[in-house]
């Protein structure tokens, strides 16, 4: 399957907003968001002028597909489930978006972004209720436990990413045991405990797919 391969701040940079696709590097002063640099290209002031309808709901859609990691057909999919879901299709989409695999390794710290956590799950370092599950997209369900397999709990990621728990806490649909690097997925997160995404106006997604 095709992935972007280029380099990761350029897409916070496209969007001129945070993606969070670099861990702490995010967080810190090398952050090209931080730092106030422009958008990518020959001469960005040229497409910087007011965007269309279209414009703003494209650009809500690619923000939180890089976010995720996914691509376009993954990403449709994920919607039409989400509109097929009782309840507020946005709210659902963020709510099956957060419930991916790749994602709850991320929240739970046993990665350092989504990127990273992606690859551990399809090299078969992450179990779910005690069986290896080598699917990104996975789905996890309230009251499911996501482990790291016991012989890749001292790997060098893992351990650095685990460090992260001290700084930053946990998010509280997730609880988390570090010393068995091993948490619950206790429930499924309102939209609004979604904080990284406070800025993100998943309406305009529903709106676009639904021209």
């Amino acid at each position: 399957m095709a992935r972007y391969t280029g380099p990761i701040c350029r897409l916070c940079r496209t969007e001129q907003t945070k993606l969070f696709l670099k861990g702490d590097r995010c967080k810190s002063d090398k952050c090209p968001i931080n730092r106030k640099r422009g958008a990518p290209g020959k001469d960005p002031k040229l497409r910087s002028g007011k965007r269309s309808e279209y414009g703003l709901q494209l650009r809500e859609k690619q923000k939180i597909k890089r976010m995720y990691g996914m691509l376009e057909k993954q990403f449709y999919l994920t919607y039409d489930r989400a509109l097929h879901m009782p309840g507020v299709t946005g709210a659902n989409l963020v709510t099956l978006l957060e419930s991916r695999l790749d994602n709850v390794v991320f929240r739970m710290h046993f990665a350092v972004n989504r990127t990273q956590a992606r690859q551990l799950v399809l090299h078969g370092h992450i179990l779910v209720n005690g069986k290896c599950v080598n699917i990104p997209s996975y789905n996890v369900k309230q009251g499911d436990v996501v482990e790291v397999k016991e012989k890749s709990r001292k790997l060098t990621v893992v351990q650095d990413a685990l460090k992260e728990v001290s700084k930053s806490g946990n998010v509280p649909w997730i609880t988390l045991d570090v010393d068995a690097v091993k948490g619950t997925f206790t429930a499924n997160p309102r939209r609004e405990e979604v904080t990284d995404l406070a800025n993100i106006k998943e309406q305009l997604v529903v709106e676009l797919y639904s021209k």
